[in-house]
């Protein structure tokens, strides 16, 4: 299935850079930029991402090297993966060490064993800047363009690391969720299902039962039938597979199960990942033909005129730009005026859920033993903290998408205003561009709208950042402090702790916000001038052809009349590639 995909990634590039060729010919430079970048080199790189979770003692670790083919991680009897593993395809095993700045070092793939048993040497200071360990290696799994994302085992899932719950998972293509086989569903998997994971990746859960060896023919019945079950009172009918990653690294593959994950786990990327990224770029083909067609008129409409009057359109359209502009100017206004709105509410929210958790302190701190306070002061205040986040964040993403709404239905409204004066300046019917949220969806996120929702992708982003500040300060700063301090100390301890949450988090907000609208502000800027900026570019290679040694009015008319029949090709051949992603399904059924 895999292969199938990659066929049609193949077909579907060499038809966007066919369109690409047609609009460097036309003149349409920006256009050809913009399709080059966001959409043709993107779908060339891209690549799938499946996120491994799984509680310390299931035999992830076990389980990975049984996907890779080989021992390519360490395995052993304490938690055995202290950072996340990002594992991809290279023809010689090597590893690079990715810090939270950003710098990468490389380092020998035999040292990959440092950074992956948390009880070895410097692994504690060592890790705590690491972002991630890239590991490269020859595995026929990653050769498909797979990067496997090992994440960290922990006893209780809901102890497990905020960028992969906020970050990782919304942004995998499948999430291989472990479950051991010798103690199915612990109850932390059900709350971590429940609260974490089904309402942001439902559709995309591939439930593995690891060490499925330890059953009988008898009992591997029974307890798939129990697990089942109980999962569907979870999720929609739940997909399960079980494995022995142990009998498949004896040379038993038959009876380790996992030939029957990869062929499902490979037909879900193709089918149903797939198809939405490529019906994602095909959709921008066509939407960049749309506007091509437009260009091509232009460039036929040019050939008729004089150098005189030529220059005369594109001074004219330039002065249409020009008003234009303070058009975008206002909508960008808009932008600000809202945005400055939303950051000061926010910060007003955080300093009120500061003041309002301290005052509870002091009580809740008398109403315990100092014993008690050590144990639960840590976690009280991070779960604190993380639902007035989650909270929080849920209403910046929703205000975020009304704003992000409003701001596209005037663009649409300028842009049909654009299109009559353009078509006047020309001389001719230039019909409104179509403006489509999905356009913005490229700058903020690949398919962040179509998959997720904006509200959702953002409620995630900003969650995950802001609970990788906190964290640190509330769970480990008060509890290790408060251990050997008195509780007098904790009430001070606990305060000072959630101010310097707040502290950290405080400008994290704002930072993200600012971002978000300065993303928006340049797809206004872009989508408010496109049009305009197609026909100038087009109307300005017409005269620079001109000026040299330019073809006839006949043969340039020719010419654009090839354009237009080559590109009409290209468009068919595109919209008959969008209806095969839907129809293949139907048809073999």
């Amino acid at each position: 299935m895999l292969e199938t995909f990659r066929t049609r990634q193949v077909e579907v590039t060499t038809a966007l850079r066919e369109l690409l060729s047609i609009a460097g010919r036309v003149g349409a430079k920006s256009l050809t930029r913009r399709i080059g970048s966001d959409v043709v080199d993107k779908l060339a790189a891209d690549r799938f991402h499946l996120v491994v979770v799984g509680e310390f003692n299931h035999g992830k670790t076990t389980f990975v090297n049984a996907l890779l083919g080989a021992e390519v991680l360490p395995v052993g009897v304490t938690p055995t993966t202290a950072v996340i593993h990002h594992l991809e395809y290279a023809p010689e095993p090597r590893a690079e060490l990715v810090r939270a700045s950003g710098e990468r070092t490389t380092m020998p793939f035999e040292e990959v064993r440092k950074f992956a048993v948390g009880q070895e040497k410097g692994s504690e200071s060592a890790t705590s800047e690491v972002k991630h360990l890239e590991v490269f290696y020859p595995a026929e799994l990653l050769r498909e363009r797979i990067v496997l994302v090992d994440t960290p085992g922990v006893n209780d899932l809901s102890l497990q690391r905020a960028d992969i719950t906020y970050s990782y998972i919304p942004r995998s293509d499948a999430v291989l969720f472990l479950i051991d086989a010798g103690q199915p569903l612990k109850e932390s998997e059900r709350v971590f299902l429940n609260e974490k994971l089904l309402g942001q990746s439902r559709d995309k859960i591939i439930f593995v039962v690891t060490k499925k060896d330890i059953w009988s023919d008898d009992e591997e019945e029974e307890a798939l039938a129990y697990i089942r079950t109980e999962l569907a009172k979870l999720i929609r009918t739940p997909v399960v597979f079980p494995v022995s990653a142990k009998r498949a690294a004896e040379g038993h593959p038959e009876e380790s199960g996992m030939p029957e994950l990869l062929s499902h786990m490979t037909k879900f990327l193709a089918e149903e990942r797939g198809r939405i990224l490529l019906d994602n770029a095909l959709g921008e083909g066509l939407e960049a033909a749309r506007m091509l067609v437009k260009g091509i008129d232009a460039r036929r409409r040019a050939a008729q005129m004089s150098s005189e009057e030529l220059t005369r359109r594109i001074d004219l359209l330039e002065k249409d730009l020009a008003g234009q502009s303070r058009t975008i100017e206002e909508r960008r206004a808009g932008i600000r005026e809202e945005v400055a709105a939303i950051r000061a509410w926010v910060q007003r929210d955080l300093a009120h859920f500061v003041d309002d958790v301290t005052r509870q302190i002091p009580d809740l701190v008398d109403n315990h033993s100092a014993d008690d306070i050590k144990v639960w002061l840590g976690p009280f205040l991070e779960k604190t903290f993380a639902d007035w986040a989650q909270a929080e964040t849920k209403e910046i993403a929703n205000a975020l998408e009304a704003l992000a709404e409003k701001t596209i239905a005037l663009v649409r409204e300028d842009a049909h205003d654009v299109a009559k004066r353009v078509g006047q300046a020309l001389g001719s019917d230039v019909r409104s561009p179509s403006v489509e949220v999905d356009t913005l969806g490229y700058d903020v996120g690949v398919f962040a709208l179509f998959t997720l929702g904006l509200g959702v992708m953002f409620t995630n982003v900003l969650l995950g950042g802001l609970l990788l500040l906190a964290s640190p300060v509330l769970a480990v700063y008060v509890k290790d402090k408060v251990e050997a301090e008195t509780k007098k100390r904790a009430k001070e301890l606990a305060p000072n702790a959630l101010r310097e949450a707040g502290a950290r988090v405080g400008p994290k907000l704002d930072e993200m916000i600012q971002e978000f609208a300065q993303r928006l502000d340049q797809w206004v800027v872009t989508a408010g001038e496109e049009l305009h900026r197609e026909v100038i570019e087009v109307l300005e290679a017409a005269r620079s052809e001109r000026a040299g040694k330019a073809p006839g009015v006949e043969a340039a008319t020719q010419a654009c009349d090839a354009e237009a029949k080559e590109l009409t090709g290209v468009v068919e051949r595109l919209e008959s590639m969008r209806r095969s992603l839907w129809t293949t399904d139907a048809a073999a059924k």
